[in-house]
């Protein structure tokens, strides 16, 4: 994923949990403000209190025993909706890019990892882009995180990035869930341009995509959907003008909160989902190609994503994934990302 990440110019949610939440959709809105997932950072999980509301979800009671390993596009920890957006989201990128797309084999223990007590997993897949093809490459994560409370955190990730031969947007999916009744939802295509200077850019990408529909109608007429605002100001300036970056929250008005919130993914978070899906697809991965033909727009957009490949790897994917999953399988995963980032430079 920090690959990927770099790429886009977009780091994907960090958790970062401190002892004060006092509720799941906290907990959930606090997932988010920071950008390195799949390798989450739970720098004071050990010092999380009781007082963290995120409620067992029935995906986090699944467990994996003895040499069990769960079959990655499953995505086997979501809940049923989330689950069956991702499956049918991944499948469409692969059936729709078809031979843009050529496989990238990650060794077994890359693919999926465990910490040594069985309650952290993680697992990656990664789809690369063929040479003639304007994809850099696909990647679907999801992570497993078990808290000290005995609640889980979730999250499933779907991006599919762009190479240097183009300047078009990437496709951001990320769904992280803190409890059955609370949920982080971001969609996005993160411009890789600035929208000031590059006016067609913003027209063809935002505005006559109609992008902007999809967030009003998410966030405008679901009473327990509203804006998440990430802390981080660097986070703010990376989204696009019609990201849909929403915190549902269906645990007040007594019982139903579980009920109510598949309802609301089925219903019109997976419309909004495959709208900003079928978007990218058409605009950017298999439209008109915005070709960069400049030598010195090819070397801004390859040096802008090798600075944030650097940092993503060394500071904070090698800062929080020995916190997760201990030294020694964080050691193999990074060497491999090292491995792939470096094959791209």
């Amino acid at each position: 994923m920090a690959h990927a990440v770099c790429q886009a110019n977009l780091l994907s949610p960090l958790i970062s949990l401190s002892s004060s939440s006092s509720s799941s959709s906290s907990a959930v809105a606090g997932a988010a403000s920071n950008w390195c997932y799949p390798f989450v950072s739970l720098s004071n999980l050990r010092s999380l209190s009781t007082k963290l509301g995120c409620a067992a979800s029935p995906a986090s009671q699944m467990e994996i025993h003895g040499d069990e390993r769960p079959r990655f596009k499953d995505f086997p920890y979501a809940c049923a909706p989330i689950r069956d957006l991702m499956v049918e989201a991944l499948s469409t990128v692969e059936s729709r890019l078809g031979t843009q797309l050529v496989p990238y084999t990650l060794p077994p223990d890359v693919e999926y990892y465990t910490n040594e007590s069985g309650t952290n997993h993680g697992s990656l897949c990664i789809l690369s882009g063929a040479p003639s093809s304007p994809i850099d490459f696909v990647l679907s994560s999801w992570l497993h995180c078990k808290l000290p409370t005995g609640a889980a955190m979730n999250i499933t990730s779907l991006t599919c990035y762009m190479n240097d031969s183009t300047d078009a947007p990437p496709l951001v999916m990320e769904f992280i869930q803190g409890g059955p009744t609370s949920l982080v939802v971001i969609l996005d295509l993160p411009p890789r341009r600035d929208l000031v200077l590059y006016s067609d850019y913003l027209k063809t990408f935002y505005e006559e995509t109609e992008l902007e529909k999809q967030r009003q109608l998410l966030l405008d007429t679901i009473p327990e959907a509203k804006p998440y605002v990430s802390p981080s100001l660097y986070i703010r300036c990376v989204f696009s003008p019609t990201a849909i970056t929403a915190r549902v929250d269906t645990s007040v008005g007594g019982g139903g909160g579980e009920t109510r919130l598949e309802e609301i993914v089925r219903e019109r978070v997976s419309v909004a989902a495959k709208k900003v899906l079928e978007t990218w697809l058409e605009v950017c991965a298999c439209g008109e190609k915005r070709e960069v033909t400049q030598e010195e727009d090819r070397a801004y957009l390859k040096k802008r994503d090798a600075m944030f490949k650097s940092k993503t790897i060394e500071v904070d994917i090698g800062s929080s994934l020995p916190r997760l999953f201990g030294q020694e399988i964080a050691d193999r995963v990074l060497a491999e990302l090292r491995v792939l980032m470096g094959s791209r430079d």
